[in-house]
């Protein structure tokens, strides 16, 4: 039988929202395996999806910058958030940004040998490392094209804990700074419920279905049950399906669309996510509950 941390129990309680020794009897249950113990506590009726994109933990930036018909968005990580209001920091964050979207790199490896000032990106951003004294790293960018009758539309929450760039076919600028608004602040996972992996479907009707029967609900009505709730979980990660943030009478299509305009892409950073800080007062947290 694996052994369970801490560290384990206190990220599935952040992922789920179930006490502590919920937490823990489910990683019992399955062996350590933190997806599988999200899917017993959901089957369970005692928790909700867990989000993809995962913990917040590093800090630092992320930025966008348009070129053209093309835009960037970026991602430069520092150790403190202090660092992140600090202008070399900043300037650093732009230039990057703006670089990557001039001269389109096809990856992390050709983008950090892209000229930059002096040097090069990798140059600068060691440089900084060197007069802040904290580490900072470039850590991932993306570029997107348009076509000249397409709009792109950027929003920076925060001051770049959160960017997002949409993309729309048609309407104009401002309704896609409307989207990309929308999308820093609901977080969907695809534009539409068509781009949903057919795995994914397949899973959620299963955990879906051992979540109703578990209820006690008779046999013959499960199906439409589960039909249901896995159409009401397709319209919270489709952003066509989602309510609005604006105008709640409308989805986002219908939004987009009463603008002339089609939703086609979103691209969403968040700074950090995925990447686990240490966290070094969870035992005390834990001999606190015991007690």
């Amino acid at each position: 039988m694996a052994t369970i941390t801490a560290a384990q129990v206190k990220e599935l309680r952040e992922k789920t929202g179930v006490g502590m020794m919920d937490a823990k009897k489910a990683l019992v249950s399955t062996d350590g395996d933190m997806e599988k113990a999200i899917d017993e506590l959901r089957e369970k009726g005692m928790a909700k999806a867990a989000k993809k994109s995962g913990r917040i933990a590093a800090e630092g930036l992320a930025h966008i910058e348009l070129s053209g018909n093309t835009a960037a968005i970026i991602e430069v990580n520092s150790e403190t958030d202090f660092v992140s209001s600090n202008d070399k920091f900043q300037t650093l964050v732009k230039d990057i940004a703006t670089t990557v979207a001039k001269n389109k790199p096809a990856d992390m490896d050709a983008a950090l040998q892209l000229s930059m000032g002096e040097g090069t990106i990798d140059d600068a951003v060691k440089n900084l490392t060197a007069v802040i004294g904290e580490k900072i790293s470039f850590r991932r960018f993306q570029l997107v094209e348009k076509t000249d009758s397409q709009n792109f539309g950027s929003y920076l929450h925060n001051g770049g804990a959160i960017a997002v760039l949409a993309l729309l076919e048609g309407a104009d600028e401002a309704t896609a700074k409307d989207v990309a608004m929308h999308v820093a602040a609901i977080n969907p996972q695809y534009v539409s419920r068509d781009e949903v992996p057919s795995e994914v479907l397949e899973h959620e009707r299963a955990v879906f279905t051992e979540e109703t029967k578990n209820e006690g609900k008779p046999e013959n009505i499960v199906p439409k049950i589960v039909e249901g709730r896995l159409n009401k979980y397709l319209s919270e990660i489709s952003l066509a399906d989602q309510e609005f943030v604006k105008d709640s009478d409308k989805t986002v299509a219908e939004f987009v669309e009463s603008k002339g305009g089609k939703l086609v892409s979103f691209v969403r950073f968040e700074v950090g996510e995925g990447i686990e800080k240490a966290e070094n007062n969870f035992v005390e947290e834990v001999m606190g509950q015991i007690k």
